[in-house]
This record gives structure tokens, sequence and C-alpha cells, in this order.
């Protein structure tokens, strides 16, 4: 007999990763693929001059965050404008990894996120491909909260 998964607990069940949102301003959107969530802390070598060890000591340092690509098949009218901005405009995006009920598990905060590249795809009348927009945010921050 075939285990139908039953037994295990819900709270070691495993998240779907295409189940979630972004949150721009007052717009929830929907988009094909995130990338770059990840943080990482720069390493510090440091060796006190009185110390015996004739090593240093590893300490974390400043912390670094990639920029975050978001890919979507039709660009909003409002993403648009943020662009025509430029620079200028700074927004907070939130993207939250929903469970199968849609409550939030985790979410990544993005603290005042600018664009810096809008790419098209390639068209060709030969193809049946979706045309997928791929933009790319830098932003000053990078908070990860769960629930």
């Amino acid at each position: 007999m075939a285990d139908d998964g039953s037994a295990q607990s819900q709270a070691f069940w495993p998240l779907p990763k295409f189940y979630f949102q972004v949150h721009w301003d007052d717009h929830v959107l929907s988009f094909e693929e995130v990338s770059g969530l990840d943080v990482e802390a720069q390493p510090i070598e440091y060796r006190a001059v009185n110390s015996a060890a004739f090593s240093s000591v590893g300490m974390p340092g400043l912390h670094r965050a990639s920029n975050v690509t978001l890919k979507k098949g039709i660009m909003p009218a409002h993403m648009l404008d943020t662009l025509n901005q430029g620079a200028l405009a700074r927004n907070n995006i939130t993207i939250t990894l929903l469970d199968e009920r849609g409550s939030p598990t985790i979410t990544w905060a993005l603290h005042n996120a600018f664009v810096t590249k809008v790419t098209a795809q390639e068209y060709d009348a030969d193809s049946d491909d979706v045309a997928v927009d791929t933009i790319e945010f830098a932003h000053e921050g990078l908070s990860v909260r769960a629930g």
C-alpha cells in the first residue's frame, strides 16, 4: 500500500516555491520568477596586537545583498511610470511565500528599492513563447521575517 503522506506532520511538510506574492506600494502583482533574495556577511580577518595566537580571528563584517530580479509576462502601467521617473523613484517591495491556504510563511522586504535594469525578451514571429520582461532592483537593505 502506498504512503499517502497523512502520517507526516504538517509542521514538516515542504512548502511549494511557486505560490508567492509581490507587493509594490499598494499593488499586489503576480510574477513568474523571483531571484536574488540572498544576503551575505563579508568576513573580516582580525588579530589583536597582543594576541598570543599566531593566527587571525574571523568576524562578520558588512552585509551585502544581491540585486533582486523579477520576471513578468506583461509590465503593468505603474511599473512603467516608475521606470520613466528614473533613479528618483524608490519603493518598498515585499515578496511573500505563501502556504497552501494562502497564509504568509516567509516575507522578504526590500527597503528603498529602485530599478537598475529592464530587459525585454527577444521577439520572434516564428516562436510560440510567451513574452517575458525582466526587471532588476537594487535596494538599501533586505530583511527577512517568518510568518
